[in-house]
């Protein structure tokens, strides 16, 4: 494997970008080519904030290549184009052979819900104090464990009653949080996203854990539920209020998450028409909200 690395000005960040995978290369990155020094800049795109650059004022761009001749005939075709002016070729060097599947697992260690429940991959033993496990493994979904919104979903359904409950995951990602309703008892689940592969990752997910859900696009939502949890970012939940709290039967719980905590009151005020949302638990600067419907 060869590594190809340019400099690249932040407007021209995303042709070059474009031109590297129409050259076949395996992989492109981009990363701030003054990252740890004075002139370090920041690029946001979370709710509220400034939208996303393209890149940073000079990007590094990386490009990966299975022979070294590609990645020459790539830094050759590339450096005649009008669109590669003032970019800059910095090195093209071979990469050490690694385990990449190791390297990749050895990122996931065990994830402590609460003391007895935790998320384990499935190459790792299960801890000896766990006495839930949800067993899994990075996929193309968003939804291991490690984030602190999922990890404070997770805490609530832990704390949850689940006798007779049902429960709808919007937004499922992996399906974690509905398989986690799962092992602590819910006896009726719906576990919906946008994006097929969620959804097939879902199904995939709760029949490695031995649990029994039903996953699909949102066409599938039933009428109302006794919980309804959705761990996406503050902008789709806001725009989602009157959906999400028309599925909460009287007496049930939303639970939402994905939430910055100096977004907490945006939220509350989007969703003041429907319930009184309150923050029921926060970790690294994120937040989970929870609101109790009236019987």
């Amino acid at each position: 494997m060869f590594e190809l690395r340019l400099l690249v000005p932040e407007e021209q960040v995303e042709t070059v970008s474009d031109a590297l995978d129409a050259l076949d290369a395996l992989s492109v990155s981009v990363e701030d080519a003054d990252a740890h020094t004075d002139a370090e800049c920041a690029l946001f795109g979370e709710p509220g904030m400034p939208p996303p650059r393209e890149g940073w004022l000079r990007s590094t761009v990386t490009a990966l290549f299975a022979t070294e001749e590609l990645a020459r005939e790539a830094a050759a075709l590339l450096a005649p184009q009008v669109f590669f002016a003032n970019c800059q070729l910095l090195s093209i060097q071979a990469l050490a052979e690694q385990d990449w599947v190791r390297l990749t697992q050895s990122q996931f260690a065990p994830v402590d819900i609460t003391p007895d429940f935790w998320i384990v991959p499935t190459w790792h033993e299960v801890p000896a104090q766990a006495k839930k496990v949800i067993r899994l493994d990075p996929g193309l979904a968003f939804g291991t464990g490690t984030h602190p919104t999922t990890r404070m979903c997770l805490r609530w359904v832990s704390r949850h009653g689940w006798i007779d409950q049902s429960v709808l995951d919007y937004g499922c990602g992996s399906g974690i949080l509905a398989i986690g309703a799962a092992l602590h008892g819910a006896p009726s689940i719906d576990a919906i996203d946008i994006d097929p592969e969620a959804v097939r990752a879902t199904l995939d997910n709760a029949q490695a854990n031995g649990v029994q859900l039903r996953a699909g696009l949102p066409d599938m939502v039933q009428a109302h539920y006794d919980v309804v949890l959705a761990n996406i970012l503050a902008t789709p939940l806001k725009v989602l209020a009157p959906l999400l709290c028309q599925r909460v039967k009287p007496g049930g719980h939303l639970v939402l998450a994905g939430i910055l905590s100096r977004q907490s009151a945006e939220l509350q005020t989007a969703y003041s028409p429907y319930c009184d949302l309150s923050v029921v638990d926060e970790q690294e600067g994120w937040v989970c909200m929870s609101a109790h419907f009236a019987p």
